[in-house]
């Protein structure tokens, strides 16, 4: 098995369970939700699957200047919060690729019973090959996606590519911070083998080797750090919600947020919205 391959193999296990979209359905009625009415809010509090949720979504979307027009690739779609958010709010057409087949099929499952189906649709796929031709999209939307490829410079030729001249790649990330290694489990890996973090520095250069003009930068580690402690003291005072991401990761979510949330207090993460463009000129 070629080294890629393991890897892929090892990062669907991290996210898949088999059973997820039986465990969903399940808690949203003990939630006070109808899954015959689903909507976006609905399930925010368990599809939403970054940090800062969806209003980090919302800013980026403002930030990319979606509109009813812009056909939209969410590379990285998990189980299609996201995508759902701003095919509604804007009228958008998204595409959502994720490794993980799973996800792929529980976000079918949730755009039909939110009445998005006609909006959205999602496929598995490796995001260094997407499945896709040249200009295909007007924007590229990522959220938490890259920190598990370690082939980032492929990562972006690839968006760059299926961009249509004049595009925008809208991203959302976990970068590597001055404080030190990253302490583990965290929602993204379990260990050091599985999480690929570059520094903000090497995210700009990557992105302007790969072709993109950076149109805004914006680190909002602060606002993740603040997000965080808001959660904890929830936490405390009512315990974990019938319905959130504890149900996909498992036993080991309390852990992975406490040190996610000291990753994020002793500067070893940073959290940095991006939009960079591809210009109207192209690039060799």
């Amino acid at each position: 098995m070629a080294p890629s391959d393991r890897l892929n193999e090892e990062v669907q296990g991290h996210y898949a369970r088999g059973d997820l979209a039986a465990v969903i359905l399940t808690a949203l009625p003990k939630a006070g939700k109808d899954v015959e009415h689903l909507t976006p809010e609905d399930l925010a509090p368990i599809d939403e699957f970054h940090v800062r949720g969806r209003k980090a979504t919302l800013e980026l979307a403002r930030a990319a200047g979606l509109e009813a027009s812009t056909r939209v690739l969410d590379v990285g779609s998990g189980l299609g919060g996201p995508s759902r958010c701003i095919a509604r709010e804007f009228g958008c057409r998204v595409t959502g690729l994720d490794l993980t087949d799973e996800y792929c099929r529980v976000a079918t499952l949730l755009a039909e019973r939110t009445g998005l189906a006609d909006l959205v649709t999602y496929r598995q796929g490796d995001a260094l090959a997407l499945p896709f031709p040249e200009a295909a999209f007007d924007v590229v939307w990522t959220q938490h996606a890259a920190m598990n490829i370690p082939d980032k410079a492929q990562l972006y030729r690839e968006m760059f590519r299926v961009l249509r001249p004049g595009g925008a790649l809208a991203l959302y990330d976990v970068l590597a911070g001055p404080g030190g290694a990253v302490v583990f489990p965290v929602p993204w890996a379990r260990s050091p083998e599985t999480s690929f973090l570059v520094t903000p520095d090497e995210l700009r250069g990557l992105l302007e080797a790969g072709g993109f003009t950076i149109d805004s930068w914006e680190d909002s580690t602060a606002a993740a750090a603040a997000w965080f402690a808001g959660l904890a003291r929830k936490a405390q005072e009512t315990g974990p919600p019938p319905l959130g991401l504890h149900l996909v990761l498992g036993p080991d979510f309390a852990a992975m947020t406490r040190n996610l949330r000291r990753n994020l207090e002793e500067g070893r993460i940073r959290v940095v919205q991006a939009v960079a463009r591809k210009e109207q000129c192209g690039h060799d």
